[in-house]
């Protein structure tokens, strides 16, 4: 790749950067209907989902980072959207992984989560990825290489001996339904109501006169 080139991906990057894809909120209405939008939402009811890669995240804590790595990962963060069974994904994850790029990584698994990858990158196709503002649609090793090395990212890792990549996260989460509260005080359970023995008939037998005679 000559300079030319990578000023060109350089600058690509850099200007998607301002035009950064805007995170994707899931909205259930009064009525049930769903929809997407890249407004939050002011509330969220429990067992509504919501989409957890709305804030900026790197996929590590910066800090830990060498400093270079650190400036590029702060300016170009990187997020894998990926699905199960899905050979292209393999290859992209081995490719971040084998570079040492630091990454967050969202799974595509069910209805919602497609459609909200349909939000964000206007198509369902997997694996995608972006690299700051700039999107990357199926997998190329030779493009993705090229625009992670326009980006600052190391050909070869540098990532610290004890580093452990995030476990990825599906890019729609449930919100675990909220118990419903306790009551404060109980009632105490009402004793049971003893019935009075019955009366035997005159002449019946009883425990005085078992054999019931009459006199």
């Amino acid at each position: 790749m000559g300079p030319f080139t990578a000023l060109l991906l350089l600058g690509a990057l850099t200007c998607a950067t301002g035009a950064q894809a805007q995170p994707v909120y899931r909205i259930v209405g009064p009525d049930g209907k769903v929809t997407f939008s890249d407004r939050a939402p002011e509330a969220t009811a429990p067992g509504t989902r919501n989409n957890p890669a709305a804030q900026p995240a790197t996929g590590t804590d910066a800090s830990a980072l060498p400093y270079e790595l650190r400036q590029v990962v702060q300016r170009f963060p990187v997020t894998l959207y990926t699905g199960s069974d899905c050979a292209p994904c393999d290859s992209a994850r081995k490719l971040l992984t084998t570079r040492g790029v630091p990454f967050t990584e969202r799974t595509v698994g069910t209805n919602e989560d497609v459609q909200a990858l349909e939000k964000l990158s206007g198509k369902s196709n997997l694996p995608f990825a972006t690299i700051g503002g700039q999107q990357l649609q199926g997998f190329s090793e030779t493009e993705w290489s090229q625009y992670l090395d326009a980006a600052g990212y190391p050909k070869q890792s540098q990532l610290p001996a004890n580093y452990r990549r995030p476990p990825a996260a599906p890019l729609v989460a449930l919100k675990p339904a909220q118990d419903a509260p306790k009551p404060t005080s109980e009632r105490p359970a009402a004793a049971p109501t003893r019935r009075p023995a019955p009366v035997p008939a005159p002449g019946a037998p009883t425990p005085s006169n078992p054999a019931g005679i009459k006199f």
